[in-house]
């Protein structure tokens, strides 16, 4: 990933995490969610591009 991609990430993973009590030892899950919310955001972009992917 690119380091635009991993910060937007890491902000969000942290958001989710805060959200969530801040339990510890689920940093991948935090991290794989707020993935997951990105790319669906990402695909359903009216902006979106075949090059963005």
């Amino acid at each position: 990933m690119n380091r635009r991609i991993d910060e937007a990430v890491a902000a969000r993973a942290y958001e989710l995490w805060e959200q969530a009590g801040k339990p510890e030892g689920r940093d991948e899950d935090f991290w794989r969610l707020a993935e997951q919310e990105l790319l669906n955001e990402d695909q359903s972009s009216p902006r979106r591009t075949p090059d963005t992917l």
